[in-house]
């Protein structure tokens, strides 16, 4: 109920109204069913804009600091997160980060569409990063789709009065990618990788981006300086991994 209120009476049309976003591929979006939403980031409206731009209900994970907050401003921001239905999001690492993820894939199980940032962070200067492999885990464990999605355009500017605006900002929307021949080996490391590269390589094809073969945490942590960068620049994601082969099923027993 508090979704459907914040997107039709607010969100949608402040953004509407301000940003004037196009949308391409809207037709690419399942009327029904589960569904991974996989977006480049490039800026804090994509987080908005998306939602509000699809027919759709779908659900972003929330980092999970963000539903603890002490402060009157922070008790607001984590009521209005779980009234969206926001679900949280470790991000230390390790096992809490895996069961985290597995709480998040609840969403798929009911249904919903599910928004998710491969690279886990936002670009720090325009450019798509290597994508972190949660989100292969998530199409894995739950048989749903991914949609690639590219935000275009989307960087945040100060209009009149401290507005933040958008020129000319668009959403383009991929086919759905399918990897079900892979069920079940979501603990297999170069199933991961090999998927979460496609999926990057279905964004950076929608985006135009120029693609960097690192992870944008590590570069915003300072451990990389331009020069270094620029040999870690590839022609599109996971130049030079193998497709993985499929599962062999067993031979039937011949008595």
């Amino acid at each position: 109920m508090a979704y459907s209120l914040f997107k039709r009476l607010l969100f949608r049309p402040a953004i509407v109204g301000l940003w004037r976003p196009w949308v391409e591929g809207g037709e690419n979006v399942p009327e029904s069913g589960p569904a991974l939403m996989a977006s480049n980031h490039i800026s804090a409206g994509d987080t908005l804009m998306l939602p509000a731009m699809i027919r759709r209900r779908m659900v972003f994970p929330a980092k999970a600091e963000a539903f603890h907050g002490k402060d009157p401003k922070s008790r607001v921001v984590a009521w209005f997160l779980k009234a969206v239905g926001m679900h949280p999001m470790d991000r230390s690492g390790g096992r809490a980060s895996a069961e985290s993820l597995v709480e998040v894939s609840d969403v798929l199980g009911h249904g919903d569409l599910l928004g998710i940032y491969p690279e886990g962070t936002r670009s720090p200067d325009g450019r798509l990063y290597k994508g972190k492999t949660g989100v292969a885990r998530l199409a894995l464990h739950s048989g749903a789709p991914v949609i690639p999605v590219a935000m275009i355009n989307s960087q945040l500017v100060k209009g009149p009065l401290g507005i933040p605006l958008m020129r000319k900002p668009g959403i383009r929307i991929g086919r759905p990618l399918d990897f079900s021949e892979y069920r079940g080996r979501d603990n297999e490391r170069d199933v991961l990788r090999w998927i979460t590269d496609r999926i990057m390589a279905a964004i950076a094809e929608l985006s135009g981006q120029e693609y960097v073969d690192v992870y944008g945490t590590s570069v915003k942590a300072g451990n990389f300086t331009p020069e270094q960068l620029a040999t870690k620049v590839l022609a599109r994601p996971g130049l030079n991994t193998p497709k993985p082969p499929a599962a062999v099923s067993p031979a039937p027993n011949e008595d």
